[in-house]
C-alpha cells in the first residue's frame, strides 16, 4: 500500500483533535460537540491565533490544506476569507462542511491528495497548513504546489514539526533507547510511532531549503502542552521555545 493510502486510512478513523478523549460521550456533528473539539484545540494550541493571524485576512482567497476537524477553516471563515479546502480524508470534508453549515458559512471542499493540486496557477492570495504536510508521502511536492496555486504577492502560513524538540526526543527515548536501540535515529522514531506512518520533522535549515522558491521566509519553534506533557514541573516550565515541536512559517511567493 502507498504511504498516503496508509496515512489516509489512518486519518480516515476521525479528523484530528475528535477522539472520545476529546469529545467524550457526546454526539458527532451536534453543536455540543463542535464546541468542545473548538475549546481543546486552542487550549492546547493558543498560538495558532498568533500565527494565523485570522483577522487580517478578510476578503482573501484562501486554501486550507488538510482542513481535519474544521476548527480552523471555521475561523478563517468568520473573518471573512473566501475559503477553499482540501484534505487526504472523506472524514475531514464530511465533518468540515458539517462544522460550516451548522455556524452559516460554506467553503469549497474537496477530497484531494495535495501533491496534485486541482487548482490553476495563481489562484489563492493566501494558503494555510497547520500540521499537515509532514504526514505526506511527499511534503517537497506539497510546497511546490502551494507556490505554483499561490498569486505573487501571497502568503502562506502553517506549521510542521521540530526535529530536535521534547516531544520528538520523548518518543526516541520511549521507542529507542528503553527498548535496547540507542542507535535508532529521531527520523525513524517518527516515521513509524507518531501518529500516522510516514510522519517527519525538520530542522530550521531543512526547512529553508524547502521554502527556497519563496520570499521573506520566517520559521520559528514555538513550546506546547505536547513537548511539557508527562516531564517533571521543574523541567517543563524551564524548557524555551527552541525545544517546542511546532515550526510555524510564514512565506510569501
Amino acid at each position: 500500500m502507498a504511504l498516503n493510502d496508509r496515512v489516509r486510512a489512518f486519518w480516515e478513523q476521525e479528523p484530528v483533535g475528535t477522539s472520545k478523549a476529546v469529545t467524550g460521550d457526546l454526539p458527532a456533528l451536534t453543536h455540543e460537540w463542535f464546541e468542545q473539539v473548538e475549546e481543546n484545540r486552542y487550549r492546547h494550541e493558543p498560538m495558532i491565533h498568533a500565527v494565523a493571524q485570522f483577522t487580517r485576512h478578510r476578503g482573501k482567497s484562501l486554501l486550507e490544506i488538510g482542513v481535519g476537524a474544521g476548527t480552523d477553516h471555521l475561523q478563517w471563515a468568520r473573518a471573512g476569507a473566501i475559503c477553499h479546502g482540501v484534505d487526504l480524508t472523506d472524514a475531514a470534508i464530511e465533518t468540515t462542511r458539517a462544522r460550516l453549515e451548522h455556524y452559516g458559512f460554506t467553503s469549497n471542499l474537496q477530497r484531494v491528495d495535495a501533491e496534485r493540486l486541482p487548482f490553476a496557477d495563481d489562484s489563492f492570495e493566501l494558503a494555510y497548513s497547520w500540521g499537515v504536510i509532514h504526514h505526506a508521502e511527499s511534503p517537497e511536492a506539497i510546497v511546490a504546489e502551494i507556490w505554483r496555486t499561490l498569486r505573487p504577492g501571497g502568503r502562506f502560513i502553517g506549521m510542521m514539526y521540530n526535529r530536535h524538540s521534547a516531544s520528538v526526543y520523548k518518543e526516541w527515548v520511549k521507542h529507542a533507547l528503553l527498548r535496547g536501540k540507542p542507535l535508532r535515529s529521531l527520523g525513524d522514531v517518527m516515521w513509524s510511532h507518531f501518529e500516522s506512518v510516514g510522519t517527519k520533522s525538520y530542522t530550521v535549515p531543512e526547512l529553508e531549503r524547502m521554502f527556497a522558491a519563496f520570499q521573506d521566509v520566517e520559521i520559528w519553534p514555538i513550546m506546547t502542552d505536547y513537548d511539557r506533557q508527562h516531564l517533571p514541573n521543574f523541567l517543563g516550565t524551564r524548557l524555551s521555545d527552541h525545544w517546542g515541536i511546532f515550526l510555524a512559517i510564514r512565506a510569501s511567493k
